[in-house]
């Protein structure tokens, strides 16, 4: 741990934000460390995600202020992004000189960071570290991997990330499971959820559709796409196109859909088939309290996605995961979801609709405090840090 005099300057605790899931993560920490006395808060945005839907609505949204530094690496290919934050991130350590690095998640910017920071000799912690699917074919999983495999500190939402660290060698005395971030923001923000927009422009159909209006609750699903697996590849997407269009003449499919999926439809020739459903609704990305109130009030959530699980799981709202494996299985175990097959998707469907669904509890610690707790654990790291050096 890096040695600092007792004096009244402030420990330098940067924040590294790159994507829209780290936006959920930071925003409960940035507010807990707001006006605090001796750990200086420095927010970086690696600018992985710079869409207006996927980051600078977000800040607004979440009261996240704006950040201190903006790298705006933008899109790329896997190694070219994460070279280009390396790059760009090291010369704010070496400007900063930071006396902790923290990352949340699993994105690029997760690990491109604490690769710099810990060469440079900072210390590092990883909020949600242990996290493991082990499909070594999802690149989320090898930056979680080569994360944890190098941070100093391990903050973990669940007992099965703290059993994965400990297998993998990691120090027990490191490892703290503090709840999720994500229940944190979910839970300070649903009292503002009721005030969003509810009115949606369609990407297949030339009208809009209104929640308040046209889907009382539970009388529609929701639906999020976007994994290489499922969508990059014609044959598979197009499997999926039809299974959404039959899914969709029981009850209405509502799909804010991401680009790179409705890229591919495009690409593909599915769009013509996808229109074929009177009920299979495209729209653009949600702000934050847009898909909030979109889920809250569905029927179940359909999807392949991973931070969705979670927010299921804490509304108790049926969710069937399409994917063989899952790096949050403390929500099948525990809460509302289940991992599924694209051929039991509309086996699965029917048993919600038949009032079947699965149901589940809220896990340990997802209480909305768990801001706090990362902060008083980082006390106790900046302590041990300022204790003055006596031999």
């Amino acid at each position: 741990m890096k040695q600092i005099e007792m004096d009244n300057s402030k420990y330098k605790l940067i924040l590294i934000a790159g994507a829209r899931p780290n936006f959920m993560k930071i925003a409960p920490l940035m507010q807990a460390l707001n006006g605090h006395p001796f750990i200086q808060p420095i927010l970086v945005h690696t600018g992985q995600h710079y869409d207006e839907k996927m980051s600078d609505l977000f800040f607004k949204q979440l009261n996240i202020p704006m950040p201190d530094i903006n790298l705006e690496v933008g899109s790329a290919s896997h190694a070219v992004q994460t070279a280009r934050i390396m790059e760009g991130f090291e010369k704010v350590c070496l400007q900063k000189q930071p006396d902790m690095v923290l990352v949340v998640g699993d994105v690029n910017s997760t690990v491109a960071c604490t690769l710099v920071a810990s060469k440079l000799g900072i210390s590092t912690a990883h909020y949600e570290a242990g996290l493991r699917s082990n499909d070594r074919s999802m690149p989320e999983e090898i930056n979680r991997l080569v994360t944890d495999s190098i941070s100093d500190y391990f903050f973990t939402t669940s007992a099965d990330a703290d059993e994965n660290l400990i297998r993998e060698g990691v120090d027990p005395n490191k490892i703290h499971m503090v709840g999720n971030l994500m229940i944190d923001t979910l839970i300070t923000n649903l009292p503002h959820v009721n005030g969003a927009a509810t009115e949606f422009a369609l990407l297949n159909k030339d009208r809009k559709i209104n929640l308040a209006t046209d889907f009382p609750a539970e009388s529609y699903a929701v639906m999020t796409f976007h994994r290489p697996s499922n969508v990059d590849d014609k044959e598979q997407l197009s499997q999926l196109v039809n299974i959404w269009g039959e899914v969709s003449k029981n009850i209405p499919l509502i799909f804010p859909i991401h680009p790179r999926t409705f890229k591919h439809i495009k690409e593909f020739g599915l769009l013509e088939e996808v229109n074929k459903y009177d009920q299979l609704f495209l729209i653009e990305s949600l702000g934050y309290f847009e898909f909030i109130s979109l889920i809250r009030n569905a029927r179940f959530v359909l999807t392949d996605s991973g931070g969705i699980q979670e927010e299921t799981t804490y509304l108790n709202i049926p969710c069937l995961t399409v994917r063989p494996n899952t790096e949050r299985p403390v929500t099948v175990w525990e809460g509302s979801n289940k991992l599924i097959k694209i051929e039991d998707i509309l086996e699965e469907v029917s048993l919600i609709l038949n009032g079947q669904g699965k149901k589940g509890k809220v896990p340990n610690f997802w209480d909305g405090k768990t801001a706090q707790r990362i902060v008083r654990q980082i006390e106790s790291i900046t302590k041990k840090a300022c204790e003055p050096i006596t031999d």
